[in-house]
C-alpha cells in the first residue's frame, strides 16, 4: 500500500495499534492545493497538489514525569509506518521529563466523519473566478494598468486519533487572492487581499476597478516629512496589527513579568481597560465564513500550546470585551501554573466595534489625516510594551475635507498595537479581510477600519 492509497483513518488506527508507549497521539494531515499565478494581465503559471504529513507523538512515563517525542514525517508508506512510531518511543525515552505533560485529553465525542475519504481540491474551485479574472485583465489592459498576483486555495483534513479513545477530523479550507496593480512604468503600485473559502464570494472585476481608482489617486504625488498623523488603518491593516497582538497574548508569559500584559508589580492585566471604544477581539471556530478547528491539534509543544492538549475543545473567546481585557491564551498546563482559565488560542479572530460606518464613510468625515493600504515587514521591537515597527506599502494617500488627494510617500512606523487601542476613537464596520503579512500563517480574520489620532510614521520609506 502507498501513502495515498492508504485511508488516512486506517493509518491513525495502525499507528496506534503499534504503539508500546504509554500514551500515544496520531494526527494524519491530507492536504491538496491548487494555484493560479499571473503577471502582465496574463496566467503565467497554474498548478495542484496533494500529501500527507503523519505526526506520531508518543509519551512514556518515569519516576519524574512524563516525557513526550514527536516525529513527523511526509509520504509515509505502510512499511515506513512502524519505524515512524518506534522513532518517536524512542524520542520520548530519550527526553527528559516534560514540563507541559498533563494526562492525554478523553470525554470527547467522536467525529462522525472520522472514516470518511479525505475532501480535496482541484483546479475546478476556479471555475467561476478564472474567467472573471480573464475579463479583469482585458479591463486593465483597456485602462493602462497591468495585474499581477496570485489564488491559491488548500483544503486539509486532519485525522486526529488517540490512545485515549479520541478520534477527531476537522476539514480546512483556506483560498487566498491577493492582486496588484500597476502603472506600466512602475511607479504606481496598488494591492488588494482577499481571504475565501471556495472563491465563490471574490469578484475579480470589483477589485480590479478599486485599484483602479487607487491607482488614480497615484497620479498626483505628494512629499510629507515623518511624524503623527490622523490615520485610518483598513481592515488588513488592522488584522496584521491584532493577530500579532493575539500571538503575544500568553498567559503565562503575562503572569512572568515578560509582556506587555503583564501587571507592574505582579500578575497580568486581566480586567483593566485596553480602549474607551466598545470593542470586542474574540474568535470562535463557529464564526460563519471563518470556521476552524474546534478542538486543539498541536503538532508540537511551546508557550501555550502543548501536544498532551490535542483534542482538547476549543470554545469561543473573548479575549477583549467592550474594550476590556478577558482572557490570555493558555494551555491546561500554564493555566494550572498561572491560575488562569484554559483558553487555548483558535484559528481565526474578529474585532467587532459595534459600528456600520464603511472605510469610505470615514474618508468623507476626515478633515485632513492619511489613508493606508496596508503594512509590511512588521517586527517586534519590545515585549514589554509590545512595540512594533514595519512599513507601509502599495499606497498611502493623503485625506482633506473627506476626499483624498493625492498619494504620499511610504512610511516606517512604530507602534504598539496595545496602545493604538487605547487612542483609537473610531472604529467602522467589521469586514472579512485578509492579512498583508501573515497571511503565510493565518488567514481567517474579520476587522474594522479604525481611526487613529496620532498614528506614529517614524521615518520616510522610498519603498512601494
Amino acid at each position: 500500500m502507498s501513502a495515498r492509497t492508504d485511508k488516512p483513518h486506517e493509518v491513525v488506527e495502525r499507528a496506534l495499534e503499534l504503539s508500546r508507549a504509554d500514551g500515544c497521539v496520531v494526527i494524519a494531515d491530507e492536504r491538496s492545493t491548487a494555484n493560479l499565478r499571473w503577471a502582465g494581465n496574463a496566467l503565467t503559471t497554474n498548478g495542484v497538489t496533494r500529501g500527507r504529513t503523519l505526526t506520531v507523538i508518543a509519551t512514556v512515563d518515569g519516576k519524574e514525569g512524563t516525557a513526550s517525542g514527536v516525529v513527523s514525517r511526509s509520504a509515509v508508506t505502510a512499511g515506513e509506518l512502524e519505524p515512524l512510531v518506534r522513532a518517536a518511543e524512542a524520542a520520548a525515552r530519550g527526553a527528559a521529563p516534560a514540563e507541559d505533560a498533563q494526562p492525554l485529553v478523553t470525554g470527547v465525542a467522536p467525529s462522525p466523519e472520522f472514516t470518511e475519504a479525505p475532501v480535496e481540491t482541484s483546479s475546478a474551485v476556479f471555475a467561476d473566478f478564472a474567467p472573471a479574472l480573464g475579463e479583469a485583465f482585458a479591463r486593465a489592459r483597456a485602462g493602462g494598468r497591468e495585474l499581477y498576483g496570485f489564488a491559491n486555495h488548500e483544503l486539509v483534513s486532519t485525522y486526529l486519533g488517540t490512545s485515549t479513545g479520541l478520534r477527531l477530523r476537522h476539514d480546512q479550507p483556506n483560498g487566498t487572492l491577493e492582486l496588484n496593480a500597476k502603472s506600466p512604468d512602475r511607479t504606481r503600485s496598488a494591492w488588494a487581499g482577499r481571504s475565501t473559502r471556495d472563491f465563490k464570494d471574490v469578484d475579480p472585476a470589483a477589485l480590479d476597478a478599486e485599484l483602479a481608482v487607487r491607482l488614480g489617486w497615484a497620479e498626483r504625488r505628494i512629499e510629507l516629512p515623518a511624524g503623527r498623523y490622523e490615520t485610518l488603518l483598513p481592515p488588513t491593516a488592522v488584522a496584521d496589527l491584532m493577530i500579532y497582538q493575539l500571538w503575544s497574548a500568553s498567559g503565562r508569559d503575562a503572569a512572568e513579568g515578560r509582556t506587555v500584559f503583564s501587571k507592574p508589580g505582579g500578575g497580568t492585566r486581566l480586567g483593566e481597560r485596553l480602549s474607551e471604544l466598545p470593542l470586542t477581539l474574540r474568535s470562535d471556530p463557529n464564526e460563519p465564513g471563518l470556521e476552524s478547528a474546534p478542538f486543539v491539534v498541536a503538532h508540537s509543544s511551546g508557550g501555550d500550546r502543548s501536544v498532551f492538549d490535542n483534542g482538547l475543545p476549543v470554545p469561543a473567546t473573548e479575549w477583549i470585551s467592550g474594550g476590556e481585557l478577558k482572557h490570555l491564551t493558555t494551555s491546561r498546563h500554564s493555566a494550572a501554573l498561572t491560575g488562569l482559565p484554559v483558553a487555548p488560542g483558535a484559528d481565526n479572530l474578529i474585532l467587532d466595534g459595534g459600528s456600520d460606518r464603511s472605510l469610505d464613510d470615514m474618508v468623507a468625515s476626515t478633515g485632513r489625516g492619511l489613508l493606508l493600504t496596508c503594512l509590511w515587514y512588521i517586527r517586534e521591537v519590545d515585549p514589554a510594551t509590545l512595540l512594533l515597527t514595519g512599513l507601509t506599502r502599495d499606497g498611502v494617500y493623503l485625506v482633506e475635507d473627506g476626499e483624498v488627494v493625492g498619494e504620499v510617500t511610504n512610511f516606517r512606523f512604530n507602534e504598539s498595537p496595545v496602545g493604538l487601542l487605547g487612542r483609537v476613537t473610531e472604529a467602522g464596520r467589521t469586514e472579512k479581510t485578509l492579512p498583508r503579512e501573515w497571511s503565510d500563517w493565518f488567514t481567517r480574520s474579520a476587522m474594522p477600519a479604525l481611526r487613529v489620532p496620532d498614528f506614529n510614521m517614524s521615518s520616510v520609506s522610498q519603498g512601494v
